[in-house]
């Protein structure tokens, strides 16, 4: 079975216009397992194993004897048995092989940028002052088209995921496709943890990558020249964008970096390149992949029970919903100061997040609801005037004695008696 990152390698070559055999080949894997995974558009669900490898200790230390050195997989054995490792050869060579193909990886996206093949993403820091003399923080979203170095610049004043994904998205349909690898460096969107020298992802960035159909990758730690590209830009950018700005708010400033990209970046002749930059992304334009027909949900989600007062809690604030939904599991999504309520796929409930605090916001529609709803139970259970009621049996109370039956005969009997 196939890893998440083996997945990303196969729909991303995919997309580069290589048939099955071609995947299976560079990929080392049967063409049957392709085709699969090319089909179910899926990652692979696998069960964690629950048996650790001996040489689990060893694999921090294995790695970093392979950052400095290029040692042979029989070199690494006789070192970590001398570190008092007791396991066989075998294991060793697969954990050298992993490392070695990991750092080759890292290496090839740094130098083969073909049309459409990679991009490059970084967020950084720029100062304002603002009208009232204080600092204050900017950021700026910046991806780069390995091949043309055609840029797409944001602004923006937080580094949430929601305003991370939005970025992308932005930048897909200004470029007017998707690159198939991104690289980024280890940032917390991106980047949940390393595991000897290899990455975990974010779940929600993983999936959005899914989505659009490219492959990300993440540089080493503390490895800046993996990520030339997008550095360079950045200093360029404060250097002939950013000194001596005039910076009043965040719309103007997008509008302004958007025209200032488009009529001197753009038109510029590249220093490594020795072309203009206009010319070079007029190539690489076609070798984009396809945007989706729907782009990516980028809200922010989270489950919430719905107490029986017919209120959420979220964010130190609580919201009314329908009744109806009391005692369910709902799912918000948050995004641009909304919060939006869902009950399975049909929206039950919009709000505006409040600035402050300990607030409770309502929907005076609901609380009608609710009254109406109970109204309406009382009437089907409250009889009509005039009508006779359903009353309790005298025989159920055992008021009531059974009639015996007795002959004709005995009757007949009783009389003679009374006539003697």
């Amino acid at each position: 079975m196939v890893g998440k990152e083996e997945c990303m390698d196969i729909w991303a070559l995919k997309r580069q216009g290589c048939s099955i055999r071609a995947i299976a080949r560079k990929l080392g894997i049967h063409r049957k397992t392709v085709r699969k995974y090319l089909e179910n558009k899926e990652f692979p669900k696998y069960r964690s194993a629950n048996r650790k490898s001996g040489l689990e200790p060893y694999h921090q230390m294995i790695t970093d004897w392979l950052s400095s050195e290029d040692y042979h997989a029989t070199r690494v054995h006789d070192l970590v048995v001398k570190q008092g490792y007791q396991g066989g050869y075998e294991t060793v060579k697969r954990f050298v092989r992993e490392v070695k193909e990991q750092r080759d990886r890292i290496a090839y996206l740094r130098f083969e940028t073909l049309p459409g093949q990679q991009a490059q993403v970084d967020f950084a820091d720029f100062q304002i002052v603002t009208a009232a003399g204080e600092l204050q923080t900017l950021y700026v979203f910046l991806l780069i088209l390995g091949y043309s170095r055609q840029m797409y610049i944001e602004f923006v004043e937080r580094c949430t995921m929601t305003v991370f994904l939005d970025c992308h998205q932005n930048a897909f349909r200004f470029l007017g496709g998707v690159p198939a690898e991104i690289l980024y460096d280890n940032m917390k969107n991106v980047v949940v943890r390393r595991h000897v020298g290899k990455a975990e992802f974010n779940a929600t960035f993983l999936d959005f990558a899914a989505h659009y159909g490219y492959k990300p990758a993440a540089c080493p730690p503390y490895s800046p020249w993996y990520k030339g590209k997008v550095e360079r830009p950045i200093d360029y950018l404060r250097e002939r964008f950013w000194r001596g700005y005039q910076y009043t708010d965040l719309d103007r400033a997008n509008r302004e970096v958007l025209d200032w990209n488009t009529t001197v970046a753009m038109e510029r002749v590249h220093g490594t390149t020795r072309e203009q930059v206009k010319i070079r992304f007029d190539r690489e334009r076609s070798h984009l992949g396809q945007l989706p027909n729907r782009p990516y949900d980028t809200s922010e989600k989270v489950f919430r029970k719905v107490y029986k007062d017919c209120q959420i809690s979220f964010g130190g604030n609580r919201y009314v919903v329908p009744h109806t939904l009391a005692g369910k599991s709902v799912l918000l999504k948050i995004k641009n100061g909304t919060l939006r309520v869902y009950d399975d796929a049909n929206l039950a409930a919009e709000y505006q997040i409040p600035e402050a605090k300990g607030q409770l916001l309502e929907h005076p529609g609901f609380y009608e609801a609710l009254k109406k709803d109970k109204e309406q139970q009382a009437r089907k259970y409250r009889g009509s005037p005039g009508k006779a009621k359903a009353t309790r049996g005298l025989i159920k109370n055992g008021l009531l004695h059974e009639v015996q039956r007795r002959p004709l005969s005995a009757y007949q009997a009783l009389l003679e008696v009374a006539h003697v």
